[in-house]
């Protein structure tokens, strides 16, 4: 199923997952180790997961992943949003805004590949 030609929600979870790690090394220089491993691993498996789907042995494979991927970036909006509204924690406001883009993405792929 691979497609080498310009695919939108590769390019936007790859630089989302960029900016991940960036926000997730300025966690750790406030010292907010644990917070900062689970937005590292949810947040950047979401690109991962989306990759993995562009070479998906079936239809039924690529919607399970796909959903695997919604999942995480579920997982990383909890964790972003508990920074956002946590004392003495850096703020994610653009990152979250990428996500919900992502998030809108992922529903409607997943939902297209549906029918």
């Amino acid at each position: 199923m691979r497609n080498d030609k310009e695919n939108i929600i590769v390019d936007l979870t790859f630089k989302f997952a960029l900016g991940v790690i960036e926000f997730s090394e300025l966690l750790l220089e406030n010292k907010n180790y644990i917070i900062s491993k689970q937005i590292l691993k949810s947040g950047t498996s979401i690109g991962a997961l989306v990759r993995e789907a562009q070479n998906a042995e079936s239809k039924a494979d690529f919607i399970h992943k796909m959903k695997i991927a919604a999942k995480e970036a579920d997982e990383t909006m909890y964790w972003l949003e508990l920074c956002k509204f946590s004392k003495n924690y850096p703020n994610g406001n653009l990152l979250i805004e990428d996500l919900t883009s992502i998030i809108k993405v992922l529903s409607k792929i997943i939902g297209t590949s549906k029918r």
